[in-house]
């Protein structure tokens, strides 16, 4: 499934221009996921019966959020004891989306219908992806495979606003 769920947005996203073949890293913004995970998943597990592609793409637009934070100021932010709850707590879960499209990323109406429309069409395919898995709701597995589907969620946010900040990685012979 993540080998499926990868090759599906590495596909529609290069394609789509919002990210380069190489897909950008970054180990500092990777490492916080652990503990955003931990936050997040009580909101996230919540959201996900009534709104699976809220609860998978908000996760999306978190990855963008800490790779934005980590180009303007990581060292602030990085001490910061819950990332996710900063996010989460300046307009409330169903708004965090807004929140993070208008005062982190600091987008015009055009730049947040675009980036809303590739967020939420990577929810949709990555949840399409997950539902056709044969997975009992409610199990441990079924649980394993949302975490799974979030964090590739979180790093693929990531990659694309580092590739939005002109963060490109490049062979170096």
């Amino acid at each position: 499934m993540e080998d499926k769920i990868k090759a599906e947005l590495r596909q529609y996203l290069t394609r789509r221009g919002y990210l380069d073949e190489r897909m950008p890293v970054c180990p500092d913004v990777e490492d916080r996921w652990q503990s955003i995970a931990q936050d997040y998943l009580p909101d996230g597990v919540r959201e996900f019966n009534g709104y699976p592609t809220v609860s998978l793409g908000w996760m999306m637009f978190i990855g963008m959020a800490v790779a934005r934070f980590w180009d303007e100021d990581w060292e602030r932010y990085s001490a910061m004891e819950s990332l996710y709850e900063s996010l989460r707590d300046k307009r409330g879960f169903d708004n965090m989306d807004d929140y993070i499209l208008e005062e982190v990323l600091s987008l015009n109406e055009e730049e947040k219908r675009q980036v809303s429309g590739m967020v939420s069409e990577c929810a949709a395919r990555t949840y399409n992806i997950l539902r056709h898995e044969p997975l009992e709701p409610g199990t441990p597995e079924a649980f394993k495979a949302y975490v799974v589907c979030l964090r590739l969620l979180y790093n693929t946010g990531m990659a694309v606003q580092l590739n939005r900040m002109d963060y490109h990685m490049t062979k170096v012979d």
